[in-house]
Parts: C-alpha cells; sequence; structure tokens
C-alpha cells in the first residue's frame, strides 16, 4: 500500500526543481541544517533573506537567527521591503533583488508566500541559482510552481522560472497569519475538485491521459485539507496540516507533470478573466487570487453537476456531428464573445482544440462509450455545491458573487469566455461539443441550484 509519505517521495524524486520539503509544526528549527543541505548542491555559498516589514516580524528574524547560529551558513544583511502599500509583484522589485543577490554572490530566501516568493524565484531564476522559501501563510498553491506572475512593462504575465530548490512551511507560522490568507488558500485548495473532475472528461476522449503521481499527489488529500473549515477559520494550527501540505502537493504536480493541469480546470479561467478586469485591484491587499477562484469553482462544481444529468450514453451520435459548426462559425462566436487583446487569444487557444466532424466523432464516441464509468468517477470526484459553498463560507472564503463586488449575471456572463480562454479541454468544451453548454449554463443560475 502506497502511503503518503511515499507519494511526496517519489513526487520531490520526479520534480523538476523541489528537492526538500518540510510541513509541520515547529519545522522553522530545521531551517539551518535543511539550507545546509540546499548549499551543498552549489557549493558554499552566502544566502540573503528576502522579506517585508510583516514577513520578517513573522518569521524571518527568527530564521535568520537560526542560519546565523548554524555552522557552515553565511548570511548576509537581508533586504527587507516595507511592509505598507502593499507590495505588488512588479519586475523592478525583482530587478532589486537580483542585484542584491549578484553583489553578494548569494543565494535568495524568500521569507512570505505569493508575491515574495516569485519575487525571488524569478530574481534565482535569472541568476540560474537556486533558492528556498519559507512560507508565511497558507494563502495559495504557487509555493513549489515554476513560473512566476510578474508586471511588466505595465502587462501581467507569467515569466518562466524554476519552482524553489526547497520550501519550509511550519504550521504555527501559518495559524498566525491573517485569517484572509488562509481563506484564500482554502478557495484556492478547493478547485482541485472540479479541476480533477475535468482532467476525467479530458482523459475518456483521449486529450489528455491522467498523470497517475500527479493526481496523487494532489487528489490523494484534498478532502481532508478541505475538511476542517471552521477550526482553519479559528486559526487551529492543527488543522492547517492538511491544507498547508494540499497546497505545496499541488505545485509538485505541476513540477511531475510538466504543466498546470493536475492544479487547475476552467475554474481558474474565472478568477484570469477577472483579473484581467482589474477585479479588487484598488484594494489594499488586492483581492486574492484564491477568493476569486473559489467563485469559478462553484461555479464550475455546478455545471459538472447538472452535466451529470444528462443521459449520455443515450446521445444521438450522428445528430450531434451534423450540427456541429465549422471554425469559421466558431471564430465569429468568439469575436462576438471576447474582447480587445482576449480576440486573438481565444481563437489562438480555441483553434488549439477544435476538432472537425470526424475528429469530433471520434471524441463523442469515446465519451458515450466511457459514460457509465465515467459518470461514476466524475460523481465520486465532486462534492456537492452546497456543501461546498457551506465549507467556502465556515472557512471565510467568498461563497456569493457579492462577496467579490459582482454579481449572478457577471458569473453567468464569463462561462462562453472561460470556454474560450483556453485551449485546455474541459467539461465546458465537453458541453459545447455535444449542443448542452448553453442549456446547462442557464440551469447553473436557475432558483435553488446555487445563487438563486
Amino acid at each position: 500500500m502506497t502511503t503518503e509519505e511515499d507519494v511526496t517521495a517519489q513526487g520531490l524524486a520526479q520534480a523538476e526543481s523541489t528537492k526538500a520539503m518540510e510541513v509541520g509544526r515547529g519545522v522553522i528549527a530545521k531551517v539551518g541544517p535543511v539550507i545546509v543541505n540546499m548549499l551543498r548542491s552549489v557549493g558554499n555559498r552566502p544566502v540573503m533573506l528576502v522579506a517585508d516589514e510583516n514577513t520578517w516580524q513573522a518569521a524571518g528574524a527568527t530564521v535568520q537567527g537560526y542560519l546565523e547560529a548554524e555552522d557552515g551558513v553565511t548570511v548576509i544583511d537581508p533586504m527587507i521591503f516595507p511592509g505598507k502599500p502593499t507590495l505588488y509583484a512588479s519586475y523592478d522589485h525583482c530587478v532589486e533583488i537580483k542585484e542584491r543577490l549578484t553583489a553578494g554572490g548569494a543565494l535568495g530566501i524568500a521569507i512570505g508566500s505569493g508575491t515574495l516568493n516569485d519575487l525571488t524565484k524569478l530574481a534565482s531564476g535569472e541568476l540560474d541559482q537556486p533558492y528556498a522559501v519559507v512560507a508565511t501563510a497558507a494563502s495559495m498553491d504557487g509555493y513549489t510552481g515554476f513560473g512566476a506572475p510578474m508586471t511588466r512593462d505595465g502587462l501581467k504575465i507569467t515569466m518562466p522560472c524554476p519552482a524553489p530548490h526547497t520550501v519550509i512551511f511550519d504550521l504555527d507560522v501559518a495559524a498566525d497569519a491573517p485569517r484572509p490568507m488562509a481563506a484564500s488558500g482554502y478557495g484556492d485548495l478547493s478547485a482541485k475538485i472540479p479541476a480533477g473532475a475535468d482532467w476525467m472528461y479530458a482523459d475518456a476522449v483521449g486529450v489528455d491521459p491522467i498523470h497517475p503521481l500527479a493526481w496523487k499527489l494532489v487528489q490523494g488529500g484534498v478532502r481532508e485539507a478541505l475538511s476542517r473549515p471552521t477550526e482553519l477559520a479559528a486559526g487551529v494550527p492543527e488543522a492547517y496540516e492538511g491544507l498547508c501540505s494540499g497546497l505545496v502537493m499541488s505545485g509538485l504536480a505541476m513540477q511531475v507533470a510538466r504543466g498546470t493541469r493536475p492544479a487547475s480546470g476552467a475554474e481558474h479561467y474565472f478568477s484570469h478573466l477577472w483579473e484581467l478586469n482589474h477585479l479588487g485591484a484598488e484594494l489594499d491587499p488586492p483581492l486574492s487570487h484564491g477568493f476569486k477562484v473559489a467563485i469559478g469553482t462553484l461555479a464550475m462544481t455546478a455545471f459538472h453537476e447538472r452535466f451529470l444529468l444528462r443521459d449520455i450514453s443515450a446521445l444521438d451520435i450522428d445528430a450531434v456531428v451534423a450540427t456541429w459548426p465549422s471554425w469559421d462559425a466558431i471564430e465569429a462566436d468568439i469575436r462576438n464573445t471576447m474582447s480587445g487583446p482576449l480576440i486573438d487569444k481565444g481563437i489562438n487557444e480555441t483553434r488549439e482544440k477544435y476538432v472537425d466532424a470526424d475528429g469530433l466523432r471520434a471524441r463523442v464516441e469515446k465519451l458515450v462509450a466511457a459514460w457509465p464509468t465515467l459518470r461514476e468517477r466524475v460523481s465520486g470526484q465532486l462534492m456537492p455545491v452546497k456543501e461546498l459553498q457551506r465549507m467556502l463560507a465556515e472557512a471565510g472564503a467568498p461563497s456569493r458573487p457579492e462577496d467579490i463586488g459582482l454579481t449572478a449575471e457577471d458569473v453567468r456572463e464569463t462561462f462562453p469566455r472561460a470556454m474560450y480562454y483556453r485551449s485546455r479541454y474541459t467539461v465546458l468544451d465537453v458541453a459545447r461539443e455535444i449542443g448542452l453548454f448553453e442549456e446547462i449554463k442557464e440551469e447553473v443560475f436557475a432558483p435553488g441550484v446555487l445563487w438563486n
């Protein structure tokens, strides 16, 4: 029987960059020997902590003390950003970090969560050297992910760079962080439920086979990690173990699978689209990624539920193929649905997953043949949307569109844009291909289903 420790060990062995991970109560005390192990891979180099005033108080000073007491570790002066206003992942900050690391010949140790991790990650990646992160909040699943979302020349893009070599995630530190940060991480982790269902559909029709180890890393403990929302909201350290582990495993799975499929499906595209519209950007701190993902997760879970009510095994395949629109018709719809730069993105992304009538027939035949088993698997993967909505609310995460400044109509209008946003194949594509997309989308917003 494969244990959780075995799966984690396999993940670390197959991960591109992350080779050491400590998650638990009091593990911050292990930072000295853990960093020594990282230094052995590159020779005896100094280290420099990168923090802001808040994370320095939360963990930075403690980490600095442990490292200074460790034989064989040279610590140069830390780089500490102001605590207010909120630090943004702007490329000019990455350049500042890179210059300080270069001047000191040092490896970076990020002390923080999303932004500080991303800035140190990109700076280290551009210097072609490893780095470590000491996590201070269970706020997102990007700790062990590759790439760094960054604002550069006025545009927000994800810049390529390796994941950290070493991750230290102390549950007591995480539990002391502001409550909304754990609620954000809870929202991000809840997305793995519908994302896993999306992957099942892509696997069933032969578009994107499930990677067994990546699946275990993400899905193996996600239900347990989501099972204690009220204790998370109360700051009980023991309740953070599943959440923190789940967030770190998510990034590890992305490394193993060499892509983001294990950690996200259509629910994330709602968040991405809202971020492009600068939803909540005027707030300080800005509206978190996990909060937006929470609403996308509920919308997609409801869509999955409605889809499962259909008897796909009785589908008239000839009728489906006969009504399949040409690429020209799809492109015209994208132009009517998207706006600005998203038009070209939608066309390019959707073109990748579009198939002609023969290709559609092959996909639908696989779907129909797999349906009895697939329906059972997807049903077992999902959580009832009303239950998930309740759990998100108990964790302090958004559970209604109004919680993030949207209306139900805003979410409804996002569905077709989410379908066209990425080439990744999801249940939205399945529904579109068999002619059920509009019907199911409207059902999501019918009285009693979710928000009405």
